[in-house]
């Protein structure tokens, strides 16, 4: 009878989903090429941050949970696919019974006898209308959908760690140059008294020497707490205590640059290399196919039913010299009056399936829109650090010549002051210039779908129980 059973409730077909035909932000050569998303990471050529970005990967605790998910969507799966097949219970009864009682003379009787009974029950609904298989249609999306959110936890994971190094090294250049600039700055100091004593020199101008020097050291603090909440991060990343990485980060290192330009193909590739679009459809896929299921309760079903018991005074007797009884036919359930609960149920059913597609298109859209603010933040930092790095060639030599001048006599301090704050400035500005560059980047490798592609095994558990089997209980 199977091959002739049905389904109800639409087919899933993926949405036809619009994109625009280019980056508006990206250059024609960038749009030749599809991304070149894998490991992307390692072009920025910085063996440490392939190292931390290997061990989140491995012990990151969204990747776990995410894991986890996985297994719990196939073990769903595994059980809705059972529904498809028939049952079959066992059951078994033993009993030993006395009867008493008094005859007419006044003696009492009594008799003892026992009974043993096994029997088997069996079931197995024919799914007619295919409201299980609608189940395991919709149990095997689900699959689909916690396999691509780990890809997606992954693509968030590889570019959180690679955001919170680039970061951690940038204030580690920063604190670096403040130092350099206190210890140029206490130069002048010095400078400045014995200009003071000589009498060429003011009280003012030492006093504002000293000032500047301490106003550029009070940075430093502020810095190395911003490297050490950027280190607790990378930790928290790694699945460890926040403080496990501040030895291993303390050396500091350059900040990672990219090379080349990141190939960004054209707009439609996303819709393949973004694993939350394809968790997101997924999803629609999965509630589509419970609308199917919903709307199967509408229709009657049929159910085989059997059952086979025997009887005896011995267990001996159960295989011979028993009394055998046996059932078997069919079940049919007409549903004629339900109060609309059955019609209701299809359109929460329905109503669910429209708010996943809805949810596609969004993500869509917040996709293109992340890959556009990448492109667009990317190239006008990179316009903004060249013209930065001018500013500091410019800066030196004003500078230079500053001190020259104020060592002869032959310019005042203020000058000197104006110098190297704005040297200070625009050299801290072209660090967090570089930093930026490298986190737009980041951001533009994330916004294409670029994160970990080898093999995960999601099989394992996080919790191994032990002694599950019947056993006495205990206390904790």
């Amino acid at each position: 009878m199977l091959p002739g059973c049905a389904v109800v409730g639409p087919d899933y077909k993926t949405p036809s989903l619009a994109t625009p035909s280019r980056w508006s932000g990206a250059d024609a050569s960038q749009q030749r090429h599809k991304p070149e998303l894998s490991q992307w990471w390692r072009r920025l050529n910085d063996p440490v941050l392939d190292g931390l970005i290997q061990e989140a990967i491995a012990d990151n605790l969204d990747v776990a949970t995410a894991k986890a998910k996985i297994r719990e969507a196939r073990a769903s799966r595994r059980e809705a696919i059972g529904g498809l097949y028939p049952s079959l219970s066992g059951s078994g009864d033993a009993s030993r019974s006395r009867v008493g009682g008094t005859s007419t003379s006044g003696a009492g009787r009594t008799s003892t006898s026992n009974a043993f009974s096994a029997g088997l029950d069996a079931s197995w609904e024919l799914d007619l209308f295919g409201a299980n298989h609608r189940n395991v249609e919709a149990a095997s999306y689900g699959v689909d959908a916690a396999e691509a959110d780990l890809r997606a936890t992954l693509v968030t994971l590889v570019g959180d760690v690679a955001t919170a190094y680039v970061d951690a090294r940038g204030y580690q250049a920063r604190i670096a140059l403040a130092r350099r600039t206190v210890a140029s700055r206490r130069e002048t100091v010095a400078l400045t008294r014995t200009k003071l004593q000589a009498g060429s020199a003011s009280a003012v101008d030492a006093a504002n020497a000293e000032a500047e020097a301490a106003s550029t050291a009070a940075d430093i603090p502020l810095y190395e707490q911003s490297f050490a909440q950027d280190v607790h991060q990378l930790s928290i990343l790694l699945g460890r205590e926040p403080s496990a990485l501040a030895e291993r980060l303390k050396r500091a290192r350059p900040i990672p640059m990219p090379g080349r330009p990141l190939p960004t193909g054209i707009p439609a590739d996303i819709l393949s290399a973004r694993p939350d679009i394809r968790a997101a459809e997924r999803q629609l896929a999965q509630y589509t196919a419970k609308v199917g299921q919903a709307e199967a309760a509408l229709y009657p079903s049929v159910s085989l039913t059997g059952s086979l018991s025997t009887s005896g005074t011995k267990i001996g007797d159960l295989t011979k010299n028993s009394s055998i009884s046996w059932s078997f036919g069919p079940t049919l359930t007409v549903p004629i009056f339900q109060g609309g609960q059955l019609r209701a149920a299809v359109e929460v059913a329905q109503a669910q399936r429209d708010q996943y597609f809805i949810a596609l298109r969004s993500t869509v859209l917040t996709a293109l829109q992340d890959v556009e603010d990448a492109l667009v933040n990317l190239a006008t930092q990179r316009r903004n650090a060249r013209q930065l790095g001018q500013a500091v060639k410019g800066y030196q030599q004003a500078a230079k010549l500053s001190h020259t001048l104020y060592q002869v006599g032959s310019q005042s301090f203020l000058d000197v002051l104006t110098a190297d704050r704005s040297l200070y400035s625009a050299q801290d500005s072209q660090i967090q210039s570089q930093v930026a560059i490298t986190k737009y980047y980041v951001a533009l490798a994330k916004a294409l779908g670029g994160g970990w592609d080898g093999a995960i095994d999601s099989s394992k558990p996080a919790v191994v129980d032990a002694n599950t089997g019947p056993h006495l209980a205990g206390r904790e």
